[in-house]
């Protein structure tokens, strides 16, 4: 099933955030498709449906996240306004605008906090989904495509790399809190380190919020470029002076598989060996996985931080239907997060791999 609420389009420019993200990219994959928006899953649709949750709750964010960063959220509008600057990166380090026009602006920067948590609902919504089982487009059983999501470098303490709040952990840990899952597989395939969902699954072990023992945790696989942003040296240096070893980006996952530049052609064997990896990790069969789909590693992608890492069309083919097939395979429940894309061509993996499984 697909999950789309063409309300949680951003618009970034509307903002006055000048992010090359197209506004189009869940329309055209629908397009490609041959989907009508009005028979996929709306917002309202699980709610009135399913009677899932009216949205997610400053508990469930602080459930996640530092009591600091949840507050700034919710404080007031230039707590929340500081948090949004920082998190899209819109003021340098000289204090000069940057990828920011305000003057162009047609809404309230602060505007923007709303969609978030909508958004961030939706991740948990796909969650329920796949959990819920049927299947109204695709050959696939417990499987949900949410056309939006993957906020992966959202920190414990403070957004980061575009991503405010960490969706996957969110939607993970109140799926645990409520009693629909325990053990939980992140498997990030963006073009960027999955550092935000590593720091956070760290951090709640150490506090005791997730235990291998009790069978409540969440095991995550991160595929990445072995260099540029998060894992560039003049940004490891700057995290360095500023944090510790203990936290993004240099925080591990439980399984780490760095691509260097030019060994696209070891991706898809070294993918293969994560997953048999993760699964010999796990005590159990995972209740669920959240796939964090980046398109990013598409070699059409016009994100410059994602430029090392380039995957043809049939690749990225390659790439989701192998996890695909190994979650199928294993009666795995399954959300997938269309996460990075950048560009007028970021549609396209996503829609040729949402085509190769669809139901005739």
């Amino acid at each position: 099933m697909i999950l789309y609420d063409k309300s949680l389009n951003m618009k970034f420019h509307d903002y006055g955030i000048m992010l090359p993200i197209a506004d189009n990219r869940a329309r055209r994959v629908l397009e490609h498709l041959g989907i009508d928006e009005t028979s996929v899953y709306t917002l309202d649709t699980v709610r009135a449906i399913y009677g899932f949750p009216q949205g997610i709750t400053e508990e469930d964010i602080g459930r996640v996240h530092s009591a600091r960063h949840t507050e700034s959220l919710f404080r007031d509008e230039q707590s929340l306004k500081e948090a949004l600057l920082a998190c899209y990166e819109l003021v340098d380090e000289d204090g000069r605008l940057n990828r920011y026009e305000p003057k162009h602006a047609k809404k309230p920067l602060t505007d923007i906090f709303k969609t978030i948590l909508l958004q961030n609902f939706g991740s948990y919504s796909a969650c329920r989904l796949a959990l819920r089982g049927g299947n109204t487009h695709f050959n696939a059983k417990n499987f949900c495509f949410y056309l939006g999501g993957g906020n992966h470098h959202a920190r414990y303490n403070e957004g980061s790399g575009f991503c405010l709040m960490n969706d996957s952990i969110i939607a993970a840990r109140k799926l645990q809190a409520e009693g629909s899952a325990s053990l939980i597989w992140i498997i990030d395939v963006d073009a960027h380190k999955g550092d935000g969902c590593a720091e956070l699954v760290n951090i709640l072990r150490k506090q005791g919020d997730l235990s291998a023992e009790r069978g409540d945790d969440i095991l995550t696989l991160s595929v990445h470029m072995a260099g540029g942003w998060p894992l560039d040296i003049e940004h490891l240096k700057r995290s360095l002076r500023e944090n510790s070893m203990n936290y993004a980006p240099f925080a591990p996952s439980d399984l780490d598989i760095p691509i260097a530049e030019g060994e696209e052609e070891l991706y898809l064997p070294l993918l293969s060996e994560g997953l048999l990896k993760l699964e010999r990790l796990s005590s159990k069969r995972a209740d669920i996985a959240i796939v964090i789909d980046g398109d990013d590693p598409y070699i059409k992608d016009e994100l410059p931080s994602a430029s090392l890492l380039k995957l043809s069309l049939e690749q990225m083919l390659q790439r989701d239907r192998h996890i695909f097939d190994f979650l199928q395979d294993r009666g795995i429940p399954s959300a997938w997060f269309m996460a990075g894309g950048y560009g007028d061509n970021a549609w396209e993996p996503v829609a040729y791999f949402l085509k190769s499984i669809m139901r005739f």
